[in-house]
């Protein structure tokens, strides 16, 4: 089994062409959305005695401004972007191909999101078993699974990168513009008809927009100065206002129950315009942070972030479960009434308590992804370069992209299945079945090798 090299190592040894900045606004993203979700949870006992909760957003409508701080998933789209472009790069220019390539992606991402499912799923059934109330087994489950919606979305960009890059060397920026028209025409219909429906394809448009907009910074092509990205990040700021403010969109950037229009869901102009003001406030930050990045302490702390990245945020709505049942049972739950003094003093003790949960999960479960992680770096450290492995992953593509369809129906459907029960496991039993088994896959695909992700590695004598 392949060792993970501890932070300080890879601290020491990072190199100094490695774009730090892009690390750190990952992190800060993570970071943004753990807290944005946990800030706005609410949650009370009904009359019957059962635990549920509510967002409060829509008592705190003075606040939805603040979504614009929050909403960060644009930026996670954009720094894809950069980190793809590079892995893309560097992969094609060894002589790997597409699928190799995908199969790469996949060893970090599917261990964990396996790990979580096959933990939900059991703890469901022996819930179930142990006679807890199903409404309220069903009301956990469906709030474990809300972070999936991500990863659906986030795969399929990753599935359609090596396309798409080549379209970004042909065209450039005229794929994004493109992109960009069809969000437009995709939010006119739907605010003629009304029907969100119409508007679908946003989800496609909007979040491969910014992807590009990634491979763009990446290549040096976005030729975005200091001068301006302060300009794009006033205009778009600025927009946005006109937009929200005088214009048919909401304020809030994050689903809001009852809100006539979800800016994010589907993508709205709004959001792409939230998106181009933090692809200016990226460039503007990239050069002071780097700088600052420079220095071992706040390095390391990036890097230990982005190591478990992933597992803290598959894991912190299951945090925010486990918190509020842990509050509830030594009577420090915060109140409920969103509309007191108190409701927000008890944001405090809330927040910090989900923090200690969460970080109990990542020790637990983080070596999950970074055993993923370490086997991704043995496979890919060069051990000398004389030799370069036979080609034998051809055939391998039709699997790989098959399991990367069957992993996203399969997370389209547990994400959208709504309050259950669906089974015995409360989630649909075939979508369980569908990523577990595109999972599953890619396994005996990646351990069947020679692939063509592997790199020129030495001859042995």
């Amino acid at each position: 089994m392949p060792t993970m090299p501890t932070i300080a190592q890879l601290a020491v040894g990072t190199p100094s062409t490695r774009r730090r900045h892009v690390d750190l606004l990952r992190a800060a993203a993570i970071t943004a959305v753990v807290v944005g979700h946990w800030l706005v949870m609410t949650v009370v006992r009904t009359p019957d005695g059962r635990l549920t909760g509510f967002t409060a957003l829509p008592h705190l409508t003075a606040l939805h401004p603040l979504t614009w701080v929050f909403q960060v998933m644009p930026l996670f789209f954009l720094v894809g972007g950069v980190s793809n472009a590079i892995s893309w790069t560097r992969h094609r220019d060894r002589g790997g191909d597409a699928a190799g390539w995908l199969l790469g992606r996949t060893s970090r991402l599917f261990p964990p999101v396996t790990a979580l499912l096959l933990t939900t799923a059991a703890g469901a059934l022996v819930a179930r078993w142990a006679g807890v109330p199903t409404a309220f087994v069903t009301q956990a489950v469906d709030l474990v699974v809300l972070p999936l919606w991500f990863l659906v979305v986030y795969l399929g960009v990753i599935a359609l990168t090596p396309a798409m890059h080549a379209l970004h060397r042909r065209y450039g920026l005229a794929v994004p513009a493109l992109m960009l028209v069809g969000v437009v025409v995709g939010d006119v219909l739907r605010l003629t008809t009304g029907v969100e429906l119409t508007a679908a394809g946003n989800f496609a448009f909007a979040w491969l927009a910014i992807h590009q907009l990634g491979f763009a910074w990446q290549d040096g092509s976005l030729r975005l100065t200091r001068r301006r990205a302060a300009a794009l990040l006033g205009g778009a700021l600025a927009g946005l206002v006109l937009l929200t403010v005088l214009g048919p969109y909401p304020v809030s950037m994050v689903s809001v129950p009852g809100a006539a229009i979800q800016n994010p869901s589907p993508p709205s102009l709004a959001l792409v315009t939230l998106a181009a003001a933090q692809v200016g406030l990226a460039v503007l930050v990239a050069g002071p942070a780097d700088r600052w990045l420079a220095r071992r302490r706040p390095w390391s702390a990036v890097i230990g972030i982005n190591s478990v990245v992933l597992t803290v945020y598959l894991w912190h709505m299951v945090a925010a479960f486990a918190g509020a049942v842990v509050l509830d049972a030594v009577g420090l739950l915060p109140s409920a009434d969103v509309h007191s003094a108190a409701w927000w003093w008890g944001r405090v003790p809330w927040i910090a308590t989900l923090a200690v949960v969460l970080v109990a999960f990542v020790a637990l479960f983080g070596r999950i992804e970074t055993r993923a992680m370490a086997r991704k770096v043995a496979a890919a450290a060069p051990s000398g370069a004389t030799a370069v492995k036979a080609v034998r992953a051809r055939h391998a593509l039709v699997f790989v992209v098959g399991a990367y369809l069957a992993a996203i129906g399969g997370l389209l459907w547990l994400a959208s299945s709504g309050p259950g029960p669906h089974g015995p496991f409360v989630v649909p039993t075939g979508a369980l079945a569908l990523v577990l088994g595109a999972a599953a896959v890619i396994r005996v695909v990646d351990r069947r090798g020679p692939l063509s992700r592997t790199l020129p590695c030495r001859v042995r004598r």
